[in-house]
């Protein structure tokens, strides 16, 4: 028999795990419903030494997961700073060291982040990601490279690195941080939203081929939130802009006059409805989790396209051999 044609892991959980999920995800309650239980799930962070990724160490040790929080260049005061909180309140966080933009770092700390866990991760969080301004013009080959390096090869490396154990153990999540700009456009951007793009639909095609395996993929889109990427992004920035030529820089004046001095002020969001967020969906029933979820208290300029996303992915695919993956993933 076709093992495509026999999927439905969404029914399989029956009706009464649905309706009851259904009821804490939606996107305006998600920070609302009382913390999940963590316990006994391992979860690998990348991108760990500030913001959504610093924040979730501590929000899913604090529900009882043990962490294994990735980032680079350790010794830095970041870890120690998270090492001594995770001490003072006994939390389960483990340190470890790993740039997504290398092979030999991902293979080893996934090897270290699995032995940790005793097997198989429960879940990925693919946070780690770079942000640099400008109109595309003024993007260089170095600066598309750092990019989409981290931005999109970055998550594809460390999701390769952690499958086969996921499929072995026919279970696993893996949440891809992308953006509100993997789906809307901001004149000026630079990549971002290419890279976000392209991590969204990798992350979708990635969804459907592993329904079979038992294995979810969650695309978070956060909206704008005061975390370090704003500075971050304007040191990048500043960098392509000092090596940019002077034709291009006049040419964009409009946008080249603001690149590298955004600083983020005036969002003032809480950063934890992120883990918050992805916590309530690490905790569902395996096979009820969403493909989307979208985070911000306001902002959601994207909700109309994923909705017109998923229905024309039905409209397509849904009644070809394609279609148990589609339905797995949508409904």
């Amino acid at each position: 028999m076709d093992p495509i044609s026999t999927i439905n892991r969404r029914t399989l959980l029956g009706a009464a795990a649905a309706i009851t999920t259904a009821t804490t995800i939606g996107s305006p309650a998600v920070a609302q419903v009382a913390a999940p239980d963590l316990k006994g799930r391992s979860i690998l962070i990348t991108g760990s030494s500030s913001g959504f990724g610093y924040a979730g160490a501590l929000h899913y040790a604090r529900a009882g997961a043990k962490v294994i929080a990735s980032m680079r260049n350790l010794p830095r005061a970041e870890a120690d700073k998270l090492k001594a909180t995770s001490q003072k309140e006994n939390l389960d966080i483990t340190i470890i060291e790993m740039d997504v933009t290398s092979d030999e770092q991902v293979a080893n700390g996934v090897a270290e982040a699995q032995r940790i866990a005793g097997g198989a991760l429960d879940a990925l969080i693919n946070n780690a990601g770079i942000g640099l301004t400008g109109p595309v013009e003024m993007q260089d080959i170095a600066a598309t490279q750092l990019m989409f390096d981290t931005n999109v090869y970055g998550c594809h490396r460390v999701a390769r690195a952690v499958l086969p154990a996921m499929r072995k153990a026919k279970r696993g999540q893996i949440f891809n941080i992308s953006s509100q700009l993997g789906r809307v456009i901001l004149p000026g951007g630079g990549h971002y939203s290419a890279t976000k793009f392209a991590l969204e639909a990798m992350s979708e095609q990635m969804a459907y081929e592993l329904a079979p395996h038992g294995v979810e993929v969650t695309i978070i889109q956060p909206g704008g939130y005061p975390t370090d990427v704003w500075r971050n992004r304007n040191r990048y920035t500043g960098e392509l802009l000092a090596r940019a030529d002077e034709e291009r820089k006049a040419a964009y004046a409009m946008f080249t006059s603001r690149m590298g001095t955004e600083d983020g002020s005036g969002r003032s969001a809480d950063i934890f409805d992120v883990p918050r967020a992805i916590a309530e969906i690490i905790a569902m029933p395996a096979g009820s989790r969403p493909l989307r979820q979208m985070v911000h208290p306001v902002a959601k300029p994207q909700e109309a396209i994923n909705k017109v996303s998923a229905e024309t992915q039905r409209a397509w695919l849904g009644n070809s051999p394609y279609g148990p993956l589609i339905k797995a993933v949508h409904d």
